[in-house]
């Protein structure tokens, strides 16, 4: 780790921004263009927490903790952010996951992606947990090849605005939670591209029925009220994201006002 370059590792393993379903316009406002969709498609829900990065070098015994923006931790207590929320509910299952278990990729470095939620994390906080809880939830894995570490880091950002990073299916996925028991994002349904809203207004319909409230409270406290959906292709082809903020905020400019989201129940 002493002569790893951690800025390429940060560059070649960082996650890639997802563009909403509906494509943004003037002041945020959404517009009537649909991302589309071939294929099965998997609709997950979106918690609204921190990004956070587990990232398992190629020997399966070594890792590296950080959120979507920055690394803060290594293993073996070289810490680079100790007051980090995210290495604290993350480092127990790296610790686990390193000490054998994980399924080595040959001369690849493979990161899990986890949305670290619940008591003060993310302005949403309140929404998962009120009695001081803090969970995870897998949303993604990446697989890189060793070798893109030693590339300029221009490179590696092209490379990775190419789309370059090999990213896990959604069988992968399944396989991975199965075994190693890490819980993923809620599973919300399979459906085809064909089969989803095309136009704004019903979208926020569908959104509404589908998702009422959150599937991922933490304790007894939480509020209740989720962010939102994403849609994945069930080969990791495409892939965008669909928040009640923005439909509510552009519907409620719009003539054609949809029926307002009941607030959901407290769960219990």
């Amino acid at each position: 780790m002493s002569t790893l370059n951690l800025a390429a590792l940060h560059s070649a393993t960082k996650y890639p921004s997802i563009l909403t379903y509906h494509a943004l316009g003037h002041r945020g406002a959404l517009l009537e263009e649909a991302t589309p969709f071939h294929g099965e498609v998997v609709a997950t829900e979106k918690i609204d927490g921190a990004n956070g990065r587990i990232i398992v070098m190629p020997d399966g015994q070594d890792y590296v903790i950080g959120s979507r923006e920055e690394l803060f931790h290594a293993k073996g207590d070289r810490v680079f952010n100790p007051a980090a929320r995210i290495v604290e509910a993350l480092k127990p299952l790296a610790d686990r996951l390193t000490a054998g278990t994980f399924p080595l990729t040959g001369d690849r470095i493979t990161t899990l992606y986890l949305e670290v939620y619940g008591s003060q994390v993310g302005a949403a906080h309140q929404q998962y947990a009120g009695e001081g809880s803090v969970g995870y939830r897998l949303f993604d894995v990446s697989s890189v090849d060793a070798e893109v570490l030693e590339w300029e880091q221009q490179r590696i950002v092209a490379w990775r605005d190419r789309g370059g990073q090999d990213w896990w299916g959604e069988g992968a996925l399944q396989n991975l939670t199965a075994t190693e028991g890490i819980p993923l994002t809620p599973r919300l349904a399979v459906l085809q591209g064909d089969e989803l809203p095309t136009s704004v207004e019903a979208m926020h319909q569908w959104l509404t029925a589908i998702l009422p409230s959150t599937l991922v409270p933490l304790d007894q406290g939480a509020g209740g009220q989720p962010e939102g959906v994403v849609l994945r292709s069930s080969d990791r082809t495409t892939i965008a994201k669909a928040r009640f903020v923005n439909y509510e905020k552009t519907l409620r400019h719009n003539p054609r006002q949809a029926q307002g989201r009941k607030k959901p129940a407290t769960t219990g």
